[in-house]
């Protein structure tokens, strides 16, 4: 007589098995465009069933969004932590470009999934890209509005300012993720230098 697996277990079973997908994806997503990826490839990738994989995501769309989000979840943490704390604004610059490298280095395959879906042709995906930098850039100008220097602004020129750091930091992460050793130093030093130009700029920035 067979027994049925406790929920516990069976939880644990559907967690292992929705992650097995998403990991096999990323995988795959590193040589090719969401939109050209079929379900099989990733079943087979993964070691599941196709008829396995309609039990965690509606389509290969869905897992597009799930791994738009895992892949800026970190950074924005990241970025958070360093603008949540004390020290001069270049203090700041330089923790958040040495957390970005960081961030590439150890995570490769995210960022080269952002790269390619970005702008590409799964409008979900795509548009889940967009809705995730709009959010990472609210939060950084909540962190901008406890900064002195900014007390007097607007909410919508400190947001103007917090897209501006987060479209750097963005690109920055792209450029980042296939360059070499040597270009990798000139990409930091460059986005250190573009990140204090635009500080030194909101400094005698003035509403109209």
């Amino acid at each position: 007589m067979t027994t049925s697996p406790a929920p516990g277990t069976r939880q644990a079973q559907k967690r292992a098995s929705r992650r097995a997908l998403l990991d096999a994806a990323l995988a795959l997503l590193e040589q090719q465009n969401l939109s050209g990826l079929g379900v099989r490839e990733v079943t087979r990738a993964a070691g599941l069933s196709p008829a396995g994989f309609y039990r965690h995501f509606a389509d290969l769309a869905e897992l597009g969004v799930v791994l738009v989000r895992e892949s800026l979840a970190n950074l924005h943490e990241m970025v958070r932590a360093v603008f949540a704390g004390s020290g001069e604004p270049d203090l700041l610059i330089d923790r958040s470009v040495e957390v970005i490298d960081a961030h590439v280095a150890e995570h490769p395959a995210y960022i080269r999934f952002l790269a390619r879906e970005r702008h590409g042709g799964v409008k979900p995906v795509r548009d889940a890209v967009g809705v995730e930098l709009r959010h990472f850039a609210e939060e950084l100008a909540e962190l901008l509005a406890a900064r002195p220097e900014l007390a007097d602004w607007s909410a919508g020129d400190r947001r103007m300012l917090a897209e501006l750091y987060v479209d750097r930091m963005v690109t920055t992460a792209l450029a980042l993720v296939e360059a070499d050793p040597a270009e990798r130093a000139a990409i930091v030093g460059t986005v250190r230098t573009q990140l204090r130009l635009i500080n030194l700029g909101s400094r005698h920035w003035k509403a109209s």
